[in-house]
């Protein structure tokens, strides 16, 4: 993937967590910077997170790991960026929504991306 598919995938995801955070209740995004610097912080922990646990219990991984996963990376991102508050039900709910998002709209992290063009 290039630079510039990486930005975009970037732009998408703070999208997506602009929308979350209007329809999301105690899901609240500051902006459009807030959401793009929490899109980063999101992909940065799921890396993280890949890396101790393996793929399946990362925020990416299907199921009822990867769900609950990819909650606990969305309420931790809040402690990292500013202008993001998140409860833990606002988590759970942000994490349902985005995972709905995503069967029509696939966003990937971009360290996900690199993973598949690798493959």
């Amino acid at each position: 993937m290039t630079f510039l598919g990486h930005i975009v995938r970037f732009i998408v995801a703070a999208l997506v967590l602009m929308l979350v955070g209007f329809i999301v209740p105690q899901f609240s995004v500051g902006g459009f910077w807030s959401a793009l610097f929490l899109a980063l912080v999101i992909a940065v922990l799921g890396w993280i997170i890949e890396g101790i646990f393996g793929k399946r219990v990362t925020p990416f991984g299907r199921g009822i790991v990867g769900f609950l996963a990819s909650a606990a990376v969305i309420w931790i991102a809040q402690f990292i960026v500013g202008g993001v508050e998140v409860t833990l039900l606002g988590a759970i709910l942000a994490a349902l929504v985005i995972g709905i998002i995503d069967l029509f709209i696939p966003v990937s992290s971009p360290y996900e991306a690199g993973r598949r063009d690798r493959s």
